[in-house]
């Protein structure tokens, strides 16, 4: 994991889940991998160790992890796929209402839109 910049709008330990799923969608983190343990990652990011069992946990009652006792966290078969699900479905029914009223109020048109330069990491291929 890279360099973390917290920010104070939501609870360490849900950034710290939210850093693993996009790892996990941007297939850095695939099938099989194991998480880098809850000891190491509490050193390199001075956080508490309960912190990031909790992100861990939450991890695990996803069925998005599994424990294997004694070697650590794993990324299950399936769980890109079940997240990309979730976040599509997330996305059009929590996110796109709220684009589809921005651009409109802005008197934007799918032309406009489709010439406007992308920007940031997340732009699409």
């Amino acid at each position: 994991m890279s360099a973390i910049g917290w920010n104070d709008n939501a609870p360490i330990y849900r950034q710290l889940k939210e850093r693993v799923v996009g790892m996990m969608l941007d297939g850095v983190l695939k099938p099989g991998d194991a998480l880098p343990s809850v000891r190491q990652i509490a050193a390199e990011y001075q956080l508490n160790p309960i912190t990031v069992s909790r992100a861990y946990q939450e991890l695990v009652d996803e069925t998005l992890v599994e424990k294997r006792r004694g070697l650590g966290m794993y990324v299950t078969e399936g769980a890109r796929d079940k997240l990309l699900a979730t976040e599509r479905e997330r996305f059009l029914r929590e996110d796109w209402p709220a684009m589809l009223e921005r651009i409109r109020r802005l008197g934007l048109d799918a032309a406009t839109l489709l010439q406007a330069p992308a920007t940031g990491t997340g732009a699409a291929s």
